[in-house]
């Protein structure tokens, strides 16, 4: 039977009058017993997305992130206040030379299934995220490595194709460790429905549609610098409804949700039950551009001078204005500003100027316009806004609205001519982590300029602090100069979340679940 919505709570929805706060969504928050919330010891987020696949090395969705840090353990931990890198797995390293990494692996961990971590999960996970065979989706966090090797009872030794600077900030981040024996046994579909990891959290169960739930691991080895979950469960639910996520917090089916649009969370702010914060994050959405014209024949987007008229076709200042808010800011770099090595100093810059874009299509052939296909798979409206100012010069776009890894696929293969991309970079404080992904020849790449790739690969592998700078300096004001992609903003989050959660929001977009506490 459906329990009793709290009737204080569903006055303050009739007097806040969200559009679109549907009664299935209502009905939905008060469907069974409540789970939700202090009294029951029991953490529930939400969100829209849902990971295809919950191994961390074969999704790049954010959700799939936060999943990853609460559930995962890394060689190495970055404090998210100081950007230190701390022992966590590994308890010590040593640079034996420029491409040969030693570490030491700490002794008396477990992973959530009772198996003893040891240097050959460590040699393991790395190798097999490596082979063709694994099929992981980002390749560019690990394809750094060349091989990893035991070296004894407590090392391993990690042997890079090249120089890279920047590989303790991914060993503390999107390479978690994988226990060998158990995924050998159960191989990737098994572990995407029965994940084991050795973090905070432990999974209980998964169901596809519907989100994961997770207990606290109170076997957590001792001096973790996450340090022991303080909140007992911890549940994941997939609610792809904006006003639906809205109705189950404020009806108490949810504890936390994050992406609120800006009117709604000042709202959401008069609600003495709830507690809204915003802040901005490392992700920065981007359009991104069928550079080599695979998607269209005879594709305008083949024309440098097409991508710039586009560039100067969108007010960016009035989309964060008016949409994105909350601390966002134009980005004019092909990557989050305050990454390592990110610059927009003498990087061409796209004001917005119709009359320019106009005179550009006009020069390139294009005075009346051409019709092309637009792909989105979030924040609908920012890609409808940017469809309206493209239609006010003459392009006439067609929004394809897709699930992420849907959209993503189709840009791979070359059957996309525009996407708006988001990328929030993994959260690794290096531009290597946006810029590399998407220009330096891999599956993401759509320009495959030999200057960029080169000059971004240079960056890579310095050693030198200014050389690299220099080298992604160049690489940056060539991608804006041909209107490889157009940067626009970077991504503010609203989080709203019951009154009663002590919770902290961090710039690297990564819901730290294991630290939140009850009041």
């Amino acid at each position: 039977m459906p329990t009793r919505i709290d009737a204080d709570r569903m006055r303050r929805v009739g007097r806040l009058g969200l559009a679109g706060l549907a009664l299935a969504g209502l009905l939905a928050g008060a469907a069974g017993p409540a789970l939700a919330g202090k009294a029951n010891d029991t953490l529930v987020y939400a969100s829209d997305s849902e990971p295809e696949n919950l191994s961390p090395y074969h999704n790049n969705l954010r959700e799939g992130v936060i999943l990853a840090r609460n559930v995962w353990d890394t060689l190495l931990y970055r404090d998210p206040k100081t950007g230190a890198h701390q022992p966590m797995l590994a308890t010590a390293w040593t640079w034996v030379d420029p491409v040969t990494l030693d570490l030491t692996i700490r002794d008396g961990v477990t992973f959530h299934n009772g198996d003893p971590l040891t240097p050959e999960d460590v040699a393991f996970t790395f190798n097999y995220v490596l082979t063709p065979e694994a099929k992981i989706i980002t390749k560019g966090n690990v394809d750094w490595m060349k091989s990893t090797e035991v070296t004894g009872p407590h090392g391993v030794r990690i042997h890079l194709k090249a120089p890279f600077p920047a590989a303790l900030e991914y060993l503390s981040g999107p390479t978690p460790i994988l226990p060998a024996a158990y995924f050998k046994k159960v191989g990737l579909d098994g572990f995407s429905k029965a994940p084991v990891g050795t973090g905070p959290y432990r999974i209980v169960s998964t169901e596809s549609g519907k989100g994961v739930k997770m207990v606290r691991n109170d076997k957590y080895w001792p001096g973790n610098p996450a340090g022991k979950a303080k909140i007992g469960k911890l549940e994941f639910r997939i609610i792809p409804d904006g006003d639906s996520r809205m109705a189950e917090l404020m009806t108490g089916g949810v504890d936390w949700i994050w992406r609120v649009p800006t009117d709604q969370a000042e709202q959401l702010k008069n609600d003495p039950t709830l507690t809204v914060v915003s802040a901005e994050t490392m992700r920065v959405g981007f359009l991104q551009f069928d550079v080599l014209g695979r998607a269209q024949e005879k594709s305008p987007l083949k024309d440098a001078r097409v991508r710039q008229a586009i560039s100067y076709a969108i007010d960016r200042k009035v989309m964060v204005d008016n949409l994105a808010r909350g601390g966002a800011r134009v980005m004019n770099a092909m990557c989050f500003i305050e990454q390592f090595g990110c610059t927009d100093e003498g990087v061409p810059r796209y004001a917005y100027d119709p009359a320019k874009a106009r005179a550009l299509l006009k020069e390139a052939g294009y005075g009346n316009g051409f019709d092309i296909d637009l792909s989105a798979y979030r924040e609908r409206d920012y890609a409808e806004a940017v469809i309206g100012y493209l239609r006010a010069v003459g392009i006439r776009a067609k929004l394809n609205y897709l699930r992420y890894a849907a959209m993503r696929d189709a840009m791979r293969a070359g059957k996309t001519s525009i996407g708006y991309q988001t990328w929030g970079s993994f959260s690794i404080n290096d531009v290597s982590a946006f810029t590399g992904i998407y220009f330096r020849g891999g599956e993401e790449d759509l320009a495959r300029d030999p200057t960029v790739i080169a000059d971004l690969q240079a960056g890579d592998t310095s050693t030198d602090p200014a050389t690299r700078k220099a080298k992604y300096a160049a690489a940056l004001t060539r991608i804006a100069a041909e209107a490889y992609a157009l940067p626009m903003f970077s991504y503010p989050s609203n989080y709203a979340f019951t009154a009663d959660l002590n919770f902290t929001a961090q710039t690297d977009e990564v819901p730290r679940f294991y630290a939140a506490s009850w009041k």
